[in-house]
């Protein structure tokens, strides 16, 4: 494909279902032709000249439906939502989000009132926070919570730029609300749980190329919570790994995780 337009050839072969189209290339049409109305048109010509049978199918669906259409109660409008809500939010996230945050303020609470009696030195906040973004990222790509799901993984807007996407809309509503409330508790300073934090959410997508997003970042969470945060609550001290002099080393496992993310890049599509 050129930078603005598809090849008439390449259409012409997506028109009649040309077998011999790689996957990368069928894709790539497919994300465009979302985008590009001369295209679409371009391809509706040359459905009714390279494929007259599909042409034809079409043309019968639409009488058979038609009165069908016509005779339907029209479904009341919904509330207006900006385009970009929808490319970057699932219908689901927006509770989920508010449920993390709410997980953070029962921390903070938690903090304020139950430490050091509770607690000892190992603050709730900084004991929950290195894996809490995980939990959206999970709901944000999960088949059983995302009600369309089947929709949005049949087109090519799916893979790696929407799951980023998405992570990313997680990361903003997240890590604020856990600034703030560690700002508020004074128990931790950002960068002992940021880091870790971005190096699990990386790891999490990583792992999910070949396991899936979901299964990933609840077999981390699990794991986060039986080996380090209940030793460390049960102990009332900050956990080793979350020590300042550990920094690089979660810095490193972050770069890692982009790295095997990148490297994977292809696979999340087949996800």
């Amino acid at each position: 494909m050129s930078t603005e337009h598809a090849s008439r050839r390449l259409i012409d072969d997506y028109a009649r279902g040309d077998a011999a189209m790689a996957a990368d290339t069928l894709w790539a049409l497919e994300a465009h032709l979302e985008t590009c109305a001369p295209c679409r048109s371009r391809l509706a010509a040359s459905v009714a000249t390279e494929a007259p049978g599909i042409a034809t199918l079409v043309d019968t669906v639409r009488a058979g439906l038609a009165p069908q259409l016509d005779a339907a109660v029209q479904a009341p409008s919904r509330r207006y939502r900006p385009r970009w809500v929808s490319a970057w939010l699932t219908p689901i996230l927006v509770p989920w989000l508010a449920m993390t945050a709410t997980v953070t303020l029962l921390a903070l609470l938690l903090a304020a009132a139950g430490a050091p009696m509770l607690f000892g030195a190992a603050s709730p906040v900084l004991l929950i926070a290195p894996v809490l973004p995980m939990c959206g990222v999970a709901v944000a790509w999960s088949r059983a919570l995302d009600p369309a799901y089947e929709l949005t993984a049949a087109t090519p807007r799916a893979g790696l730029p929407l799951l980023l996407r998405r992570t990313v809309s997680v990361l903003a509503v997240v890590l604020p609300a856990l600034l703030v409330e560690g700002w508020l508790t004074g128990a931790m300073t950002a960068a002992q749980w940021l880091l870790p934090s971005l190096a699990f959410t990386s790891a999490a997508l990583a792992l999910g190329s070949v396991v899936g997003v979901t299964r990933a970042a609840a077999g981390l969470v699990v794991a986060w919570g039986v080996v380090i945060a209940a030793p460390a609550w049960h102990a009332g001290r900050v956990p080793v790994v979350l020590q300042p002099d550990q920094l690089p080393v979660w810095g490193a496992l972050l770069v890692l995780g982009i790295g095997a993310v990148i490297a994977r890049r292809r696979a999340y599509p087949a996800l």
